[in-house]
């Protein structure tokens, strides 16, 4: 897979430095929800609090959100001599784990990375309690940064014992576990979950979950089980495991019978309803297995009406599934909202829910 950047309509943007939200919200001085909510309907934008989400959404909308569990992907090694880190991103069918060998910034043993190549085929790895990685071919054969590699020992085990959460050099410190998990993650049976949070779930709460519920908005469980991204290089995303189930895919097609919004809770939950779409049909079906699906503006989506998300780097391939849903001009005018006013980047950061443009019907239905 080749890089995207430059193919989004906000690839020219700069989000200063400042606008990285180092910490989580609550360490912040607030709760989880605690963030803002910037709001698009077509380009008319406007500026909440998140705990006002239930103000924003209607009876018999659905949220669509993804339950995988963050694991705690980051685990130190040695290559050779060298102090390596190794993000575990993918569990393939045959047993063996695509992973990312990064090295430690100022070689200790915890805290942020850098990118290094990856490779070579035949190296070997020493993980923590005398487990072998052994490197044998890379992911994408046009790049080096994720490789297959087979593992000596049970990989959730020695995440539980050994791992940490996978840290990016915008960040403070290192948080716990918890920090990276939302109120809908549910550890697998097979210890299977996502490399990297989730984060458009993050901001809510159980109670904010029961005040939605109480006004008529419904949830719709799917699960897809994230990889490491590429912050410096903003690859589009590699295939991932996803499972719809049929109770989602049902309550997906009844609401949108019914005239009710399909709105996902991260780019997550739309790539794996699209990869559950009817073929050459209406509605989502319930589907599993893997997907390389990459939702583009020209390719378009077929099962949501909005979305809830982070705000994404102007380069990230994340931006064409958003144009795909808003449209160019909409995106570009949140965007520049969101720096005008400051609103802060990445998985600890605010959120921009994208809805569709009300006409003078439906604004007073």
């Amino acid at each position: 897979m080749t890089a995207l950047g430059g193919a989004t309509a906000l690839a020219e943007l700069t989000v200063p430095e400042e606008l990285s939200a180092r910490v989580p919200a609550e360490q912040r001085g607030g709760g989880r929800d605690d963030v803002r909510l910037l709001v698009s309907r077509g380009t008319r934008v406007s500026h909440h609090a998140f705990r006002e989400l239930p103000g924003l959404v209607r009876a018999g909308d659905v949220l669509v959100v993804n339950t995988s569990a963050t694991l705690a992907a980051a685990v130190s090694g040695r290559l050779g001599g060298t102090r390596i880190v190794v993000h575990f991103s993918t569990r393939g069918d045959d047993g063996r784990w695509a992973v990312e060998l990064r090295t430690p910034r100022g070689g200790t043993a915890s805290g942020t990375t850098l990118p290094r190549p990856g490779g070579p085929a035949g190296a070997s790895v020493t993980l923590p309690g005398g487990s072998r990685l052994v490197l044998e071919e890379a992911l994408d054969p046009a790049g080096s940064r994720l490789w297959w590699a087979r593992p000596s020992c049970d990989v959730p085990g020695l995440l539980r014992r050994h791992g940490r959460p996978i840290r990016y050099g915008y960040t403070e410190r290192d948080q716990p576990l918890g920090a990276y998990r939302s109120v809908f993650a549910l550890p697998a049976p097979d210890g299977a979950g996502s490399a990297e949070m989730p984060s458009a779930s993050r901001p809510f709460t159980a109670g904010l979950v029961a005040e939605l519920v109480s006004r008529g908005v419904l949830f719709a469980p799917l699960t897809l089980h994230t990889g490491v991204a590429s912050t410096e290089a903003h690859e589009p995303p590699y295939p991932e495991r996803f499972e719809v189930p049929q109770s989602t895919a049902r309550l997906v097609n009844a609401a949108r019978a019914a005239g009710g919004r399909v709105i996902a809770v991260g780019t997550t939950a739309v790539r794996a309803l699209e990869s559950a779409a009817v073929p050459g049909g209406d509605g989502v079906r319930a589907a599993g297995g893997w997907t390389d699906l990459v939702v583009t503006p020209g390719r378009g989506v077929r099962t949501v009406d909005g979305l809830l998300t982070g705000l994404h780097e102007p380069r990230a391939s994340h931006l064409l599934m958003l144009e795909a849903i808003a449209g160019q001009e909409a995106l570009a005018r949140g965007y520049g909202e969101a720096l005008r006013r400051r609103y802060l980047w990445h998985e600890f950061g605010d959120v921009h829910l994208l809805l569709p443009r009300e006409n003078a019907h439906t604004s007073h239905c």
